[in-house]
């Protein structure tokens, strides 16, 4: 038996990246997995890697009616779950003065309307002494240029995880945020973002982490998995995944 067997789990963003990492790394545990996303080739890709215990949907992280569509879903598929890791994210590098009202609203509907109401929709379906999990970053702390809009969309979730955490109490249910620094994934997390921009982006990451590296799937990989179901007497808080980026 793996470590995840009978458990039951939903990844908001899970087709590409550290919510597809977390993704194989249930399966792999044992775990039944429902995964979203919405970029189609994405979503081929995740079908044809993975294997029959997980369910790939189709689902708009920003929009109120896929939220309500995804619950139901929830519901057929897994009935009662386990661990809700709300993981997409939209972030696209813009100096505050180039940005648009359509980029500011992309960025605060999926990383803070679609995380809001995907636990409003969710909670009812997670297992008293289940969890929540939300992506921040360490640009909710930090003062970098060209992410003002996607660190005060990742400021709002973190003031969630506190928040939430509380409200949920009663039941058992925890709600944590895992924090990632510099994360080696195909686009570094970059909306749009070229090849040139990716290794120019591995290469800052390297000179400015204190660890003079930058993070692995693998870990942060583990620290979600650590905080949706080992971490049993934590919760409201955020952990830093970061190579000491944000706390040296």
């Amino acid at each position: 038996m793996g470590k995840y067997t009978g458990k039951k789990a939903v990844v908001i963003g899970g087709t590409a990246g550290i919510g597809l990492a977390t993704v194989q790394a249930l399966l792999e545990g044992g775990a039944e997995v429902l995964l979203t996303g919405q970029t189609e080739s994405n979503l081929e890709a995740a079908r044809r890697e993975l294997g029959s215990q997980a369910h790939v949907v189709r689902s708009d992280a920003a929009s109120l009616a896929d939220i309500n569509a995804l619950g139901r879903l929830v519901e057929e598929k897994l009935g009662q779950v386990d661990f809700v890791f709300i993981n997409a994210g939209f972030c696209k590098l813009e100096p505050f003065e180039q940005v648009t009202e359509a980029i500011y609203d992309q960025t605060f509907g999926v990383n803070t309307k679609g995380v809001y109401f995907t636990v409003q929709r969710l909670a009812p379906l997670v297992h008293e002494g289940g969890s929540f999990l939300f992506m921040t970053s360490v640009a909710d702390e930090l003062g970098y240029p060209t992410l003002s809009v996607f660190s005060g969309s990742r400021a709002a979730v973190r003031s969630f995880a506190r928040v939430l955490a509380a409200e949920l109490l009663p039941r058992q249910i925890r709600v944590n945020a895992v924090s990632p620094g510099f994360i080696r994934t195909p686009t570094m997390g970059i909306y749009g973002a070229s090849e040139e921009e990716v290794t120019a982006f591995v290469k800052e990451g390297e000179e400015i982490t204190p660890m003079k590296r930058i993070g692995s799937l693998d870990e942060i990989t583990q620290a979600v998995l650590f905080l949706g179901f080992d971490a049993t007497f934590t919760t409201g808080a955020e952990l830093p995944v970061d190579g000491g980026l944000s706390q040296l």
